[in-house]
């Protein structure tokens, strides 16, 4: 895994809709993980939450696909650095937002109806909130990328 790039954007930049959480419906771990829908705040609420910080740090993180697993844990937890560093700079309510579903665990409990081991750790997947990133970056099916985002201030 490695940080591409970082960039600061307004945070009424950031689209919320219906669109990503509908897409998220498709996917096999729908509703098996604490940070997919429904376990998460709707497009709604999230919305009105998104909108209430005025900006945002999107991340672009190069993987290899070979290591998705491994390079996507080492993403949500980057992520998770990345909100503290924030936090410590006085950003009190600075949070990180997952690309797609917690991964923390090798065996999730939460998928077999057990207790998550992590829940001070996971955060809502951008697009099981409704964040469309497409609206931010240029998508480009021929990389091998994750993106996330630290809402912040």
């Amino acid at each position: 895994m490695k940080v591409l790039w970082e960039r600061e954007i307004p945070a009424d930049e950031i689209v919320v809709s219906p669109r990503p959480v509908w897409k998220c419906r498709s996917c096999p771990m729908y509703g098996k993980r604490p940070s997919c829908p429904p376990h998460v705040p709707d497009w709604r609420e999230a919305k009105e939450w998104v909108h209430s910080f005025k900006r945002a740090f999107i991340i672009k993180f190069e993987i290899d696909m070979a290591r998705f697993e491994e390079d996507k844990r080492e993403v949500l937890l980057y992520l998770l650095r990345r909100e503290e560093e924030l936090f410590k700079e006085g950003k009190m309510y600075a949070t990180a937002l997952f690309p797609g579903n917690c991964n923390l665990c090798d065996d999730c409990p939460f998928e077999r109806g057990e207790p998550c081991k992590l829940p001070t750790k996971v955060r809502p997947s951008i697009d099981a909130i409704g964040i469309e990133i497409g609206r931010l970056v240029k998508i480009d099916f021929s990389e091998s990328v994750l993106y996330g985002m630290v809402l912040i201030e």
